[in-house]
């Protein structure tokens, strides 16, 4: 399994915890708040709003929410002035993260960010010396439901996809980042379910971590994700179903 698709499986497996806590909404109302600021609030002309709301759409996201969001980005409502900022840092283990957030107090929110890293046994880095190893790409999970694996490789390649990985009763599918949506809605045509949509940064290689290190590692990851700034987390850590499903006891 590719690096990036097992960062798609941990992260799956951590979304019922993410659910809860109730940041799922909150993180993407930001994000279509700042992409209708940048862009304006027309998807059709806007490919950064089409792909948020194509993620917003997968999580059922309620459409009050999201037009209360879009009008704060285009100044119909009174709203925040959120600033992007992208930090780098080692996990325990040498493990590689890279820490999306979008703030109205970059003081406040780098800060936090620090303290929360050194906290849980990890350290800040330079820029750049952490994404030189990820690569962006689109991220689509899709249910198989009466499908082959077979079935579903050769729909998404027809839709556009780079890859096709099979996660039980679902398959990630991997797109180029500007293409994501396209395949998405191409998917969606052909009869496809799609549970996810989403950009997100591809690890070329990863570390394979265990027992201490990589509870440590998780633990870093959802203090994190905790923080209500941040947006996304991503790493190059590889865990085995084993050891996750120990540590989720």
């Amino acid at each position: 399994m590719s690096g990036h698709s097992k960062w798609s499986t941990i992260k799956r497996k951590k979304g019922a915890a993410d659910a809860k806590r109730g940041k799922i909404f909150s993180r993407l109302a930001k994000e279509i708040t700042v992409a209708a600021k940048i862009g304006g609030g027309d998807p059709a002309s806007n490919p950064r709003l089409r792909t948020v709301l194509l993620a917003a759409k997968a999580q059922n996201m309620p459409k009050d929410n999201v037009e209360r969001a879009i009008k704060k980005g285009t100044g119909d409502l009174e709203g925040v002035s959120y600033e992007e900022v992208r930090y780098e840092c080692y996990a325990p283990g040498g493990v590689a993260l890279i820490v999306d957030v979008l703030t109205d107090n970059k003081n406040r929110t780098v800060s936090e960010i620090r303290h929360v890293v050194t906290k849980n046994g990890g350290s800040m880095a330079e820029t750049g010396a952490v994404t030189w190893n990820f690569d962006p790409k689109g991220n689509i999970i899709v249910k198989k439901a009466d499908l082959s694996d077979d079935e579903v490789f050769e729909k998404a390649i027809e839709a556009g996809a780079e890859d096709v990985d099979p996660e039980g009763e679902s398959c990630t599918i991997t797109t180029d980042p500007t293409e994501l949506h396209s395949v998405a809605e191409a998917l969606e045509g052909m009869g496809l379910s799609v549970e996810e949509a989403e950009l997100t940064m591809a690890p070329k290689t990863t570390v394979q971590v265990e027992g201490k290190e990589a509870e440590q590692v998780l633990r870093l990851v959802d203090a994190l994700e905790d923080n209500d700034d941040v947006q996304n987390v991503f790493g190059n850590f590889d865990i085995s179903d084993e050891v996750m499903a120990a540590l989720a006891e």
